[in-house]
C-alpha cells in the first residue's frame, strides 16, 4: 500500500495523522496536543486551550471544533463522542 504521508513533514496547516477518542476528564491533559475536536454529538465542551484559557463552547451534532485543546474537562462537558485530531 501507498502511504502518502510518508514523505511529508506534520503541518498544522495538512490533514491531522491520527484521530483518538477523548474521556473528558478534569485533572489529565490529552496524551497528545489537539489540534481539533471533532463531536459526534452536540452539548457543550469545556476545554483548556493551548494558550491555559479554560472555554465553555457550545457545539451542534457531528461538529468539528478547530482550535488547540490540552484538556477536555468532564466537569460542563455534555457533548459526547468526542475525539481529538492530532498530529503526532
Amino acid at each position: 500500500m501507498t502511504n502518502p504521508f510518508s514523505n511529508r513533514s506534520v503541518s498544522l496547516s495538512g490533514p491531522a495523522t491520527d484521530i483518538v477518542p477523548v474521556t473528558p476528564d478534569d485533572a489529565t491533559d490529552l496524551p497528545d496536543v489537539a489540534v481539533a475536536l471533532y463531536i459526534a454529538q452536540g452539548g457543550t465542551v469545556r476545554l483548556v486551550s493551548v494558550r491555559d484559557g479554560t472555554r465553555s463552547v457550545p457545539v451542534a451534532d457531528f461538529s468539528i471544533l478547530p482550535v488547540g485543546v490540552r484538556r477536555v474537562l468532564a466537569t460542563g462537558t455534555t457533548a459526547t463522542g468526542i475525539h481529538a485530531l492530532v498530529q503526532a
